[in-house]
């Protein structure tokens, strides 16, 4: 078979969708619906020890530090795994590495469901970080192989809009069953979501070369629109990790999704039991309450980091300059989180986070559609490890240092301005150290 060349391959200037005329079929807008499928599933499994957290600190006699360790259990594993599952993506392509992690989920959740003391439930959390390091970068890699350029924002929009409107629906789920029936069963709801993805990747997703299912025109429109190429990196993994270390702008992707991750992971860990202590809700209305700014999240990646992006794109508008604006301005909406220190108002403090979440969710899929858009040939999987890497680095430290801080001063005033202090350099880090949002050199051979 003859290979094509993208823009993004060769290093050549980005190209909007050079696509054939005609109705062009929507196969790769169903992979898309199944990844986002992927990744809702995968955050319920992530939000249901923060919804259960209250009942197993009562059962356990746990303090607010342990909480803290408790929930970043997770996200160690899941962290420091961020790369090796990178480079074993690049390697072994998303198809495999998709069906044994979402497998794996299933039997996390399920270990969870039947630990016999907390001490088990965090060796269980411990494996589900594992089991869901590469989860992300499977939607994203798979995104750049399904779709062209002019269509990834919202392509990747659909996968991060799911983490957010997880919240939505899995929080309240999740809550209605741990309050009926207790939080084993919680986990149990969680595990049998997984096995059901776990079939429905096993028998729908192939990577586009391989899917038999997509027409010529459809896979015509996919390649000459710039799709990333298929294919291991012509170095190897290792080689490629080197090379990709030297790069600033690989380093300004991560220190600003590092950023990003801090305030993300502080409220999907910590927002409800924020409701509950220093709101003073029940388990239920504080299930309720979280689900506003969350659905605000959803909205806004979907609608102004996907859609709006691709339309002005398609405009005509420069495609660097474009993403780069929606990016930093998010991370900039972001620092609404400083509002809710000032206010003791409920109500206020749900609007002050609605309005950081929603800034930070414009800037997400920004931030996942770049390791595809600037990584060279072979290395998008490599490049996501790395930028997920600091993310979750942050995703461990958030909980914890939030734990200690509630814990010291019986309050989360500190907790968020923390969080807004952090933000600051990671919007630093995106201006000055990324540059614009286009591919990397090839390593020389």
């Amino acid at each position: 078979m003859t290979t094509t060349h993208s823009p993004a391959a060769t290093g050549a200037a980005p190209t909007t969708s050079a696509a054939p005329t005609g109705r062009v079929p929507g196969r790769r807008w169903r992979i898309g619906g199944l990844l986002g499928a992927g990744v809702l599933v995968n955050y319920f499994d992530r939000l249901s020890l923060s919804v259960a957290a209250p009942q197993i600190q009562a059962e356990f006699h746990l303090s607010p530090e342990q909480i803290g360790f408790f929930l970043s259990a997770f996200f160690w594993t899941y962290a420091l795994l961020q790369v090796p599952a990178g480079m074993l993506l690049d390697r072994y392509g998303p198809t495999r590495i998709g069906r044994w992690g979402a497998f794996a989920w299933g039997i996390a959740s399920t270990l969870t469901a039947l630990a016999g003391g907390w001490a088990g439930i965090f060796a269980a959390r411990m494996l589900l970080g594992i089991a869901e390091a590469p989860g992300f970068m499977v939607s994203s890699k798979a995104t750049g192989y399904w779709f062209p350029r002019g269509e990834r924002a919202l392509a990747t929009a659909i996968f991060d809009a799911a983490a957010k409107f997880s919240n939505v629906i899995g929080v309240p789920l999740v809550a209605f069953v741990v309050v009926g029936f207790g939080w084993r069963w919680g986990f149990g709801v969680c595990a049998a979501l997984s096995f059901l993805y776990f079939f429905a990747f096993l028998f729908i997703y192939r990577d586009p070369s391989q899917d038999e299912k997509l027409s010529a025109t459809e896979r015509r429109h996919i390649v000459e629109g710039g799709a990333a190429p298929e294919g291991a990196p012509a170095g190897g993994a290792s080689g490629m990790l080197g090379y990709l270390l030297r790069q600033p702008k690989v380093w300004g992707l991560m220190l600003g999704f590092a950023a990003y991750g801090y305030s993300f992971y502080l409220f999907l860990t910590w927002l409800p039991g924020y409701l509950v202590q220093a709101m003073h809700m029940s388990i239920l209305k504080s299930a309720g309450f979280a689900a506003i700014p969350w659905m605000v999240a959803t909205l806004s990646d979907l609608f102004v980091g996907g859609w709006l992006i691709d339309h002005l794109i398609a405009k005509g508008h420069e495609e660097s300059k474009v993403r780069k604006t929606v990016l930093v301005c998010g991370m900039v909406l972001g620092l609404a989180v400083f509002g809710a220190t000032q206010t003791t108002d409920p109500v206020w403090a749900i609007v002050w986070i609605s309005i950081a979440l929603g800034g930070l969710a414009a800037a997400a899929p920004v931030s996942w559609s770049l390791p595809s858009l600037i990584a060279p040939k072979g290395g998008v999987g490599t490049v996501g490890g790395l930028m997920n890497f600091g993310n979750n680095l942050m995703g461990a430290a958030a909980p914890i240092a939030t734990g200690f801080i509630v814990g010291a001063t019986g309050s989360f005033v500190n907790a968020f301005l923390l969080a807004g202090a952090i933000l600051v350099i990671g919007i630093v880090a995106f201006v000055f150290l990324m540059g614009r949002i286009e591919p990397i050199a090839e390593p020389s051979a």
